[in-house]
């Protein structure tokens, strides 16, 4: 028997492309682009990118810094859910920090992760509020979730977003 190399190589581009292109068509159309269309309604989401793995979504996020960012990551996974299934969700928020902010951020990071070690969740904004004399206009606004804290920091038209992971494992990646 002969081996014919042409259509054998021909079946293969053939079987590569097709199996490759539904693949492609599948994880556009029916994650990537329903997912963004989801992210993009909700109001103060300026710009959303979304990416899918087999495990995980990661979603950035750019947000207008006046909004509550538990109320948008809440509402993403509320109308998302059939998009998500089982995935795990990784936030990036895109934001437009200052060497201020950031240096205060870094100051007062001490005070925050001894009380998530702890698990003292309450004492995280009488600390924030604390430091934040330090820093003449600096506005802290501080929500929580079951999954989450969200700190946000603005100062003038720069501002900081901070999400940390309510679980101790979680907490190294910060």
């Amino acid at each position: 028997m002969k081996f014919r190399p042409i259509p054998i190589l021909v079946s293969l581009v053939i079987s590569f492309s097709v199996l490759f292109g539904g693949w492609s068509l599948y994880n556009s159309y029916a994650l990537t682009n329903p997912m963004t269309d989801i992210v993009s309604n909700i109001d103060g989401v300026n710009d959303v990118n979304t990416t899918f793995d087999t495990e995980q979504v990661t979603i950035e996020l750019s947000i207008d810094p006046n909004i509550s960012l538990r109320e948008v990551i809440q509402q993403i996974e509320l109308e998302g859910e059939s998009v998500i299934n089982n995935r795990e969700v990784t936030y990036h928020i895109i934001d437009n920090s200052n060497d201020k902010i950031d240096q205060w951020w870094s100051s007062s990071l001490f005070d925050v992760a001894q009380a998530m070690d702890n698990q003292q969740y309450g004492d995280i904004p009488l600390k924030l509020e604390q430091q934040k004399q330090k820093v003449e206009g600096l506005e802290v606004k501080t929500e929580m979730d079951d999954q989450n804290v969200y700190v946000q920091l603005k100062l003038n038209e720069h501002y900081k977003v901070i999400i940390l992971p309510r679980t101790s494992a979680e907490l190294e990646v910060w």
